[in-house]
Parts: C-alpha cells; structure tokens; sequence
C-alpha cells in the first residue's frame, strides 16, 4: 500500500515508519507543524513540535530511505485545538487537547489530504490495536496496557479506522521499541517522550489561560451556598482540584476540600468534601462510534474517564440524541468537558464528550 507516516520526531512514530517499510509498503513521511512560531528546543519531556522535532523526524526518514517533507497545519491546529481549548475553560469545562487533535488534525485534516494525493493509509505511532472484525474494522487496546493509547484514539470513526495503521499496537513494551530504534541506528531511541500540552511547553497552563481568558476575582462557595474563600478567576480551577484553593474558612470537620464544580456565568467555584466528588452519571449529546454502532440503544459496556483511569462497568442508554452512562460504582471526581470512552472488552465501542454529571452524594438540606 502506499502509506504516509505522520513522523513526530519520537522514538514511537520512527518505529512505525520503519516497520511500514520493512512490512514492503510505500512509505513517505510527513512532519505536521502545529505551530508557525515553534520553539527551537524541547526540554525535555516538555512540549513538541518543535525544530529540533522536525529534523529528528527528517534524520529518522533518512536513516529509512523514505521520502519526507513538513506540512503546515498550523492554522487548522489553532482553529480546532487551541482555540476549542479556550472556548471550553472559559465555559467552564475541562477539555483534553489531545483528543481534540486526534479527531480534528490526525485523523481528519491529515487523513483527508493522504487520501486527496492517493495514499492507502496514514501510519502513526500510537499504542492500539485494530482487528478485522465480522463487521469491519475494530479498534482495540494495546498489548502493553501500560502505554494503552486507545483512550485517546476513541473519537476514530470507522471510515477513519479503515485508513489507519498503527504498527506498535502488539509490541509488548515500550523498552523493545527503544531496542529496535536503537538496533536500526535512529537517534531517536533514547529520546524522552512528551508528556505535557504541545502548545503549552514550560507546563504553565493556569498563567497561559490568564493571558486568554482572563483573570476576574470571584467567590469559592461551599455545597449550601456559603462563601468560603475567594479566587482570581474560576478558569484556574477544575474538578477534583485540592491544591492551591486558599481557603480563609476551615470545613467544620477539619477536612480537606475540593473543587466540586466551576460556574463561569456566575464566576463562582464551588467545594466540598471528597465523597461528594462520587459521580453517578455522566450524560452527553456529541458522540461518536468507532466501527459499528451498538444495535440496542441501551447496553452494558466499561466507562473510560481518564487516559489512564481504571475502566468501569457501567450501563449506556442513548435517548433523544443524549448520550447517558451510569457507572455500578461511582466515578471519581468527573468534569463537563472530559472525554468518557466506552469499551467492550478490549473494543473501543465509542466516545462522547461529558456534558453534565450527577452527584452520588446529595446536597444536605
């Protein structure tokens, strides 16, 4: 086939690149620039897309022999991230940019253009599985659970799953693609992965937002309403958050609170103790299926709410156009904005952004 290698500059992409050629396909690697003022150095494990990414992507694809050139979907990223990223804190929601990136640039912006100029399939380095399923293509998790990426491939259609290949997906662990890199001479083999928010690279993300969405004093209330504290603006906080509330009354039983709930329209956060971070339900109307859809429009499933969260049994009921998933036990501490995935054993089933939770712990009268 002829396939075009989305070539990040790690260690994972360089690998996939190589087996794709070394498994006889058609090979030509491509380095997305996200950013038209990308940083010169990475440090670390903080940021990516970098120049120094792009030209350990361009010396990765020489040491291949595969052709390779940088494509400029900066004001894509910017429209479809980074902008999406603003608009949900300043809705008081928690977004994950990366999933956001998935669905919007990797598999949409980019998958669209290969298939434009005659390409079979885009390659990429992520952890996952697919398997050819009675009904298509399937999309699974990674042999080595602890570097599992399919959280984050969720938002995949099945059009997208058919024009994908992810070559790491049933390497047991990341140790032996660091082995092959180095066996193959690729530079990247000891190259430390990115971790933090690509165009957020010194990890700052509170001062980052202040300079976006703006920083406005409002008050920190508990569950009945009382003001307990104050802040200088709701944006800086999410759910499940115990650090930095600075709090000037104490809780009458001497526990430590945490942020239950962020209300922009009234700039107001709002704790509690950490029982009533316990959700029972989380509901949303943007969904997605990967591969086939569920015949029933009620099911059991496993409930995803993290990247690296435990998945949790759970029952899904999808009525006019909502989306709702009742965990059997409690989640812990969801937010609006977060993305939950639900799975069938190892089957991605779909996706759905969280619109609103249930508390499993009623407010006291």
């Amino acid at each position: 086939m002829r396939i075009l290698a989305a070539m990040s500059g790690g260690v994972d992409s360089a690998v996939a690149a190589a087996r794709a050629v070394e498994a006889g396909h058609d090979v030509v690697g491509v380095h997305l620039a996200l950013s038209r003022a990308g940083g010169t150095l990475r440090t670390g494990s903080r940021g990516c897309c970098t120049i120094e990414d792009s030209m350990d992507a361009r010396r990765a694809a020489d040491v291949l022999g595969i052709p390779f050139y940088v494509w400029d979907f900066s004001e894509r990223f910017r429209d479809d991230v980074i902008d999406d990223f603003i608009a949900e804190y300043r809705a008081g929601r928690t977004p994950n940019p990366c999933m956001r990136c998935n669905e919007k640039i990797k598999f949409a912006a980019l998958l669209e253009r290969a298939i434009e100029l005659g390409f079979d399939a885009v390659c990429t380095g992520h952890y996952a599985t697919l398997v050819d399923g009675p009904d298509g293509r399937e999309l699974h998790r990674a042999s080595d659970n602890a570097k599992d990426q399919s959280y984050v491939l969720g938002v995949l259609t099945a059009e997208q799953l058919a024009h994908t290949l992810f070559p790491l997906g049933e390497t047991p662990s990341k140790a032996l693609v660091r082995a092959e890199a180095e066996r193959r001479g690729l530079s990247v083999a000891h190259k430390p992965d990115s971790h933090d928010i690509c165009f957020i690279p010194d990890g700052d993300t509170r001062g980052w937002l202040a300079e976006r969405v703006g920083a406005a004093d409002g008050e920190i209330v508990d569950r009945s309403g009382a003001v307990v504290g104050s802040h200088h603006g709701a944006h800086a906080f999410t759910v499940g958050q115990r650090r930095g509330l600075s709090l000037g009354m104490p809780a009458p039983d001497g526990k430590p609170r945490f942020v239950l709930e962020v209300r922009p329209a009234s700039n107001t956060v709002v704790v509690g103790p950490k029982e009533a971070l316990a959700t029972a339900e989380i509901a949303g109307a943007r969904y997605t299926w990967s591969g086939r859809a569920p015949e029933a429009t009620e099911f059991a499933c496993d409930a995803q709410i993290r990247a690296h969260a435990d998945p949790v049994p759970a029952h899904a009921v999808l009525a006019d156009g909502i989306l709702t998933v009742r965990p059997d036990e409690p989640f812990d501490g969801v937010a609006p904005g977060q993305t939950a995935v639900l799975y069938e054993g190892t089957r991605v089933i779909g996706q759905f952004t969280i619109d609103t939770t249930v508390s499993a712990v009623p407010v006291e009268a």
